[in-house]
This record gives structure tokens, sequence and C-alpha cells, in this order.
């Protein structure tokens, strides 16, 4: 059987391959062929890019949904089988089940095998709903598949799935569960031993349970590896964390900051964080050579019109070497998605269905200011983040600045002051130019399915939607 994996892309996709999929192919028969298309590297063109395959299997974020559910149409008329899984469809199997023959809700590892074995004979069934798998003993992804120099130059491991904090407005347990599952640490670190230098760890938070993250951190300071990864503010107040964390090869990390103002973090429910206290934790991190990307979100309902210019002087003040500017986005299945449908407060109860999602955003009505004044500050946020007098003020060297401090600080800012302007403010579109998009209607609107649900309130540490196995 030929089997096709298929990432698609949204206009927030990263240059990186997704281990999730190069993982189901490690779990394919190997007598079977397994073809690997990535939408970001090479944008799939739906009049020339469909191929005469056996099965496609589809990873689908609601940022992808449109996108995926275009695919999935084209290769339907050709008679191919489709399998859409993902955050997406777990959080919307019922939509999903309309543009899919099969779709997987939850993490595919476990379906898959069944699921081709189904396909063989002849016999998908429509929906597929496995247990969260134990993640020991998986073979590890076919990075074999990744052959793309656009991909950025790190290797993507990942060593947990789950996340027990209670923010309103993420959807990671949606799909991933609330309960923390690892992988045991002598196969990780297996795993390290084969791949190069530069890692990139794809867990939610690399330092959510202490006791793990000492014994895997401590057993890599040997490897000599530079890695990059996601971190609660929570982990990175202790100074023990910090300091094992860069002994172990740490370079730079990506923190959810969220808001800068107290109301909001104890409002949304991220209660980890402490705006107090993020002064002494960036000094702590800069001191140990650690670069800090941070995230922050805009229209919460404790923000007011001058929260955006207040961040942008705390990034600036706090010398960030970069900054990620969202508006709050309700996704499916989360808890801020049912609360503001429940206030009558959604202005596109299925915004994931529109072609560029950008250009209608915010798809709700914001508290304290118009959605108009809410997208306004956001792409003045971008752009004044991100002006030169903004990057040389925020630019800092010392003794213990990593290599990406040192090399990277003003290439990928300028990269970045490019896109604040191009992207942000000017809606020019990264992946889409000269590549045909599928030009049907919408499905008719129906309410939105919030799938099924996991064991405790469906929310999470991040404010982003991540993507998981399937």
């Amino acid at each position: 059987m030929q089997i096709e994996l298929i990432a698609t892309a949204s206009e927030d996709s990263a240059y990186l391959p997704r281990v999730g999929l190069g993982t189901l192919a490690a779990l394919t028969p190997p007598e079977d062929e397994v073809i690997y298309t990535d939408d970001v590297v090479q944008p799939f063109d739906l009049q020339r890019d469909v191929k005469d395959v056996d099965l496609v299997g589809i990873s689908v974020d609601s940022k992808t949904a449109r996108r995926s559910y275009d695919i999935a149409a084209a290769y339907r008329r050709r008679g191919v089988k489709v399998v859409l899984g993902g955050i997406h469809p777990t959080a919307c199997p019922d939509e999903a089940m309309q543009h899919a023959d099969a779709v997987v809700v939850g993490e595919a590892e476990d379906a898959w095998p069944v699921l081709l074995a189904d396909a063989k004979r002849g016999e998908l069934k429509p929906i597929y709903r496995p247990e969260l798998p134990n993640l020991a003993g998986r073979p590890p992804p076919r990075r074999d598949l990744f052959t793309s120099k656009k991909y950025i130059p790190f290797q993507v491991v990942q060593t947990m799935r789950g996340c027990p904090y209670p923010c309103e407005f993420c959807s990671v347990s949606t799909a991933n569960g609330t309960t923390m599952r690892f992988r045991p640490t002598d196969e990780v670190l297996s795993e390290l031993r084969s791949l190069g230098k530069l890692i990139m760890f794809a867990d939610d938070n690399v330092m959510i349970h202490r006791a793990y993250s000492k014994e895997l951190f401590t057993r890599m300071v040997p490897l000599k590896k530079h890695w990059i990864g996601q971190c609660s503010l929570a982990a990175v107040k202790r100074l023990e964390n910090v300091k094992l964390m860069a002994e172990s090869g740490c370079k730079a990390l990506f923190i959810g900051f969220e808001s800068i103002d107290e109301e909001t973090v104890k409002f949304t429910g991220k209660r980890q964080n402490r705006p107090s206290q993020y002064k002494e934790t960036m000094a702590m991190l800069h001191d140990h050579g650690i670069s800090v990307w941070g995230s922050f979100v805009f229209g919460f309902d404790t923000d007011d019109p001058e929260v955006f210019d207040r961040t942008v002087e705390f990034g600036i003040d706090m010398k960030l070497t970069m900054a990620l500017y969202a508006i709050l986005t309700p996704y499916p299945a989360t808890q801020l998605y049912r609360r503001l449908k429940a206030e009558g407060r959604l202005t596109d109860e299925r915004w994931w269905l529109r072609r560029d999602h950008d250009a209608g955003s915010p798809y709700f009505v914001p508290k304290q200011m118009s959605r108009e004044r809410l997208r306004e500050g956001w792409v003045s946020a971008w752009t004044k983040f991100y002006a030169p007098s903004s990057i040389w003020r925020r630019f800092t060297l010392t003794r213990q600045s990593s290599w990406i401090q040192l090399a990277g600080f003003f290439p990928l800012n300028f990269m970045q002051h490019t896109l604040a302007h191009r992207k942000i403010a000017g809606g020019e579109q990264r992946f889409r130019s000269g590549v045909h998009i599928e030009e049907t209607a919408a499905p008719p609107a129906t309410q939105p399915q919030q799938g099924p649900q996991p064991p405790q309130p469906a929310r999470a540490r991040g404010g982003r939607q991540l993507p998981i196995v399937g």
C-alpha cells in the first residue's frame, strides 16, 4: 500500500518537520511505502499535486482546517481514501467526518496499525477513538522523510505530553489530556545521541516535572547539545532549574508570559505567572546565557486600550530577544470558546473555515475596546517592538550570552521587522502566492462540535494551539 502523509500549513506555520507524522511513518509496516508532503516547504497545488496513492493521512489543527478539507476533497474526488487526525478533528469530530473517510480522535499511535489493517481490507471505520498512549517503547520518527533544506537546523524531539495547568484559552489538553505522560529518559537520551548538536524540544513545557527534568538534563550535560524549548515561568523562577538547564545546553526559551498584568493572568487561570516576578526571572535567565522569546496575547476581558504600549515597553525593558504578539483566539472545545459563545460574543462560530484567518480576526467582541481597536493595537505592538530603535534598545551582550544572542539577534530581529510590516501590517501572505486554492463554498453552518470532553475542563497552559500526533 502507498500512503501519503500530509502536513498542511497556515500563515502561522513554522519551517519545522511534523514529528508526529514521522512517528506514524515509523509505525507503518515496512512493506508499505510512505510519502511525506509538507505544505510549508512546498505549497500543495490542488490541480497538480494530487497523487494516485492508496491512502492519505492529513494532520489538522484549527488554522489549517479549511486547507486540509480542500486537500481531502481533491483526493476523495479521485477515489482515494482520506484519514483526518490531529487537534482539530479531536475537537470537532462530527465536522471532520464530513470531509474524510475516517477520523482519528486523540493521539493516533495506537490506532494507526489497526486503521492500516482496516484500510487494506477495505473496512475503514468512520471514527477511531484510541486511549491516550503510553509513550514508552515508541519508535523514533522517520527523520529520513524530512529532507528539505528549508527546515530550521534544529532537530525536533518530544519527551512528554499532557498539561495540568487550567488556562482558559488553550487547547492542548483537548487532545493530550491533563495528565502528564513522559518518555523514559533512557529512550530520550538514546534518540539525542543519534542526532546532531542542535535540538529543539517540542514539549509544551520542558520543566513541567522537576524530578524528570532534573534526571534528563543532568544526563544531557556530557552530550554537549545546544537546545531550545518552551517553558513556563513557574519553572524558571527557581535558580537551580535555570542553572541546570544552562549546564545541559539550553540556549533559548520560548516563554508564554501572555500578559504583564496581575489581574489578567488571574482571570485567565494562568496562576503560575506572577508579573511582579518577571524582571527578576529575566535577569536570572540572562545571567545564565539563555535568550528569551516572549509570547503575549491581547484581547482578554481585563485588557484596556493601553495594554499594547505597556506590553511593548515591558519587552524592551526586559531586553527580550524576540516577542510574539497574538490576538486572543477562541479555539473550539476550549473553555474560552464555550464562555464567549454562551455570552453571545462570538462573531463567527466557525472562523476556522475562512480562507484568511488573519483578515477577520478577532472573532469575538472584546470587553473594553472595539474589535477594530484590538486589531490596531496588535499591529502597533508588532511594528513598535520591531522598530529599529527598539531592536537596538533590546540588544544586550555579556560574557554569558549564547551564540544565538551573539550571531542571531540582529538577523532574527530584522527578519521579524520585515514580517511585522509586510504580513502583520500589510496583510501579505507567505504560503499561498501563485498556488491554486479550492474555491468551493464553506460547508453549511452548523453548531460547532465540542468533541469528547477530557477528564477535566479542556484548558491548558499555553495560548497557542499545538499540533499532536495524528
